[in-house]
């Protein structure tokens, strides 16, 4: 039997309602990016492809902070006004639903951006 990962103990290591939410989270975006590498940087579960930044995310005490690059950010910055942000950041409140398609949406566009800068098109 595999030894669970980093990111299976960071997920595991939070209530199961937590659980859930980080899960649908890392499913929309393995989903969206099954070539991404999944690991944990800063604290935080991160997926990169070209071993450059795609998304992090990470739970805090009443939000999931999300980051996506100041870029990533900018591009949907219509749709993201609804939140609380920092440059590069966006807080997705745990009391409300996490909006699972924008995210989709932005790990599509950062690949987008990484295949032209780094690799394919």
């Amino acid at each position: 039997m595999e030894k669970p990962g980093p990111v299976d103990e960071y997920i595991s290591s939070f209530p199961k309602e937590v659980q859930d939410v980080l899960e649908k989270v890392r499913t929309t975006i393995k989903r969206e990016a099954p070539e991404a590498v999944e690991g944990i940087s800063y604290g935080m579960l991160s997926y990169q492809t070209y071993k450059k930044p795609l998304v992090y995310f990470a739970i805090h005490k009443n939000h999931i902070g999300f980051y996506a690059t100041p870029s990533g950010h900018l591009e949907f910055k219509v749709e993201l006004s609804a939140y609380k942000q920092g440059k590069g950041s966006v807080r997705f409140p745990l009391d409300k639903p996490i909006p699972l398609d924008l995210i989709a949406r932005m790990v599509n566009f950062r690949i987008k951006e990484n295949n032209e800068k780094y690799g394919r098109s």
